[in-house]
């Protein structure tokens, strides 16, 4: 009987070993099929990251190691354990990332049952009522408070991601977010509809506070009757200056009260839209030194319509005088990004709206430059620093952000012009090298100007080890050049624009329609400047006035239509135009068509509309001449686009 026991035993054992041998060889096999499954640090919740889409390794000197590819889609790689409809698994090192569908289905299905002034994004329709008071509706806040008032504070939008945003899915471990939103004087109904929208569209797991920093209002109803109202949201404080100091300094404030693992600043006039929130938090999960922002969509002034800005999305950029401007997206980005989906890599944010990892924007970044003040610089300021000193900036198609767009500056800026002046000249002076020569070649008046000591911001840059602003221009923002040299060639011609055959001149109109329309001839001293000053700038585009938004664009392309205006884009095409001095045709060769007037203006009528015809040399209603042309500017652009006559 004993023999008996200890053959079973010994067989019990065999059985053991053999099945532990076996697991061996069946995991190194494994292991030797997965090359990319080095072993590595964790990446979620370490800080280590990258952009472009790619997880990466760092070793303790922060070095870029070799690591395996994030699908923004939610595809698996090679050797990646499958996780069902909802989630999907893929492996970094020694850890598994699993990925999830964050999206609020229940909302999305309700919202598209709602009805209601403004539901879905449209536009509020305005009667005469509405028409006959819109001007003292809008004074106080540079936007129709009135038609905001009449809107849902619920309200629902469309959603006009790409379609593939609907398809991707993100990490289901994010890290949580503190929302700041500073704001002073703002209309109850903005504020209280960003709070709304911010919590109805994110996953409320994500969500750690909303923060409201009121930057010393005096309006009584953003004192207890705000309190008495948020008080509803468990997640929502308000903290309050003790004095007027301005978006800078408030924003600063507030962050350093947030105890969040994410900042993300909103501006106090905001509609978030669907699943807005994880595109951005997953860009700073996989990069903490990168600066995360979202589209920034078009909530109009007067009727509250909702829509993209014109371009989509775009890099941000600048002029030399430090004005924001945006530019098409470069060949190197299209040859770098996947899909249309995928972030894109910025030179200068917008500013307003931005997610960035706390301990980075503070403990290493140092927040903004405290000796800005109240307002303005403050995105250059930190563009540079990011860009300079090691992280990067994305703008995030995915996540879109709705925003009101002030038809004008709805309070004052205490210190005015001269503050703002003295911002740039801190974000030149510690941040552009040689480059500042080209600043203050266009802004000559502010050289000698006080802009306080910068030695704080210069130790900074030594101790982070920012590279100089050549690598800035040469490397993160070549195509600033192409669109905004710092000195400028010869426009092809300038002036009045004149009808020869009429003697009426091109006019725009400046109301709330822009248009083109033909009007008689003002004296000379008064079209420079003026709604009859055209420029046919270096981008072969026609400008009116002075104005470098707006542009003559054509988009019909068939003979019959009208020109409109539209915001400049640089990229020709529809707004591409060649003036030929020889038969004094405007041509527009994207449609092949030039330039007329309607019978009615011949016979001396004013006030009517042009229009698009087919270019002929002897019909005299296609003949216009401007006031100064350039002749080799010109000649090139002949030589370029040569008229098609039909």
């Amino acid at each position: 009987m004993r023999i008996h026991i200890r053959r079973m035993l010994q067989y019990l054992v065999f059985i053991f070993l053999l099945f532990f041998v076996g697991t061996v060889l069946i995991k190194k096999g494994s292991e030797d099929m997965e090359p990319g499954r080095a072993q590595g640090r964790k990446v979620h919740g370490d800080g280590a990251g990258a952009g472009d889409g790619d997880i990466i390794r760092r070793n303790q000197d922060n070095a870029v190691l070799p690591g395996l590819h994030v699908p923004q889609n939610g595809a698996l790689p090679p050797g990646a354990a499958g996780g069902g409809n909802q989630f999907r698994n893929f492996a970094v090192g020694e850890q598994v990332l699993r990925k999830k569908d964050w999206h609020d289905y229940e909302r999305i299905q309700a919202e598209k049952l709602k009805t209601g002034p403004g539901e879905h994004g449209t536009g509020v329709v305005l009667t005469p009522d509405l028409k006959r008071t819109a001007a003292a509706d809008t004074k106080a806040n540079g936007f129709n408070e009135r038609v905001s008032d009449m809107i849902s504070l619920d309200r629902s939008l469309k959603d006009i991601r790409n379609l593939r945003c609907k398809e991707i899915q993100y990490l289901e471990k994010l890290p949580n977010a503190s929302i700041v939103i500073p704001f002073h004087n703002e209309a109850m109904s903005t504020l209280k509809r960003t709070v709304h929208s911010v919590i109805n569209q994110s996953p409320p797991e994500l969500i750690h506070e909303i923060i409201l920093v009121d930057d010393y209002s005096d309006r009584k109803y953003l004192k207890q009757p705000l309190e008495e109202y948020m008080q509803r949201f468990s997640k929502v404080k308000i903290l309050r200056m003790d004095k007027r100091e301005g978006l800078i300094r408030t924003r600063l404030y507030g962050g350093r009260q947030a105890t969040g693992e994410v900042l993300i600043y909103l501006d106090s006039h905001c509609e978030a839209n669907t699943n807005w929130l994880p595109p951005l938090l997953e860009r700073i999960a996989l990069n903490r030194k990168c600066i995360a922002c979202p589209m920034i969509d078009v909530i109009g002034n007067e009727d509250f319509h909702y829509e993209s800005q014109a371009g989509d999305i775009m890099r941000g950029a600048f002029d030399w005088e430090l004005y924001y401007k945006r530019i098409p997206i470069n060949n190197a980005e299209m040859k770098r990004r996947q899909f249309d989906t995928d972030p894109v890599k910025t030179p200068i944010m917008a500013g307003g709206l931005f997610a960035v990892d706390r301990r980075y924007f503070f403990d290493e970044l140092g927040g903004y430059d405290e000796g800005l003040e109240v307002w303005g610089g403050e995105q250059y300021d930190l563009s540079f620093k990011v860009w300079l000193c090691g992280g990067e900036m994305e703008e995030v198609p995915c996540s879109r952000v709705g925003h009101v767009y002030r038809k004008f500056m709805s309070y004052t800026v205490p210190g005015g012009g001269g503050v703002i002046h003295k911002n740039l000249m801190r974000v030149v002076e510690v941040w552009f090298d040689d480059w500042k020569k080209y600043f203050y070649m266009h802004k000559p008046h502010l050289k000698g100007m006080n802009y306080g000591d910068i030695s704080k911001q210069l130790a900074l840059k030594e101790r982070l080890q920012c590279k100089n602003f050549t690598y800035f221009m040469n490397v993160i923002a070549p195509d600033i050049m192409q669109y905004y040299p710092p000195v400028e060639p010869d426009p092809g011609a300038t002036g009045f624009m004149q009808h020869v055959e009429s003697g009426l001149c091109l006019t725009f109109t400046q109301g709330r329609k822009l248009e083109i329309i033909l009007e008689p001839c003002l004296p000379s001293r008064q079209k420079k400047g003026g709604n009859q000053y055209f420029t046919l700038s270096w981008h072969d585009d026609l400008r009116p006035g002075r104005n470098e938004k707006q542009c003559v664009d054509y988009p019909n392309r068939v003979e019959g239509g009208e020109p409109i205006l539209y915001p400049c884009h640089g990229g020709r095409g529809n707004q591409l135009w060649v003036y030929n001095p020889t038969y004094k045709l405007l041509y527009h060769p994207t449609s092949e068509l030039c330039l007329s007037i309607l019978p009615s203006v011949s016979k001396g009528q004013d006030g009517k509309a042009v229009t698009m015809v087919k270019c002929s040399k002897s019909n005299p209603a296609l003949s216009w001449k401007f006031e100064k042309t350039f002749k080799k500017v010109l000649t090139r652009l002949n030589q370029q686009y040569p008229i098609v006559f039909k």
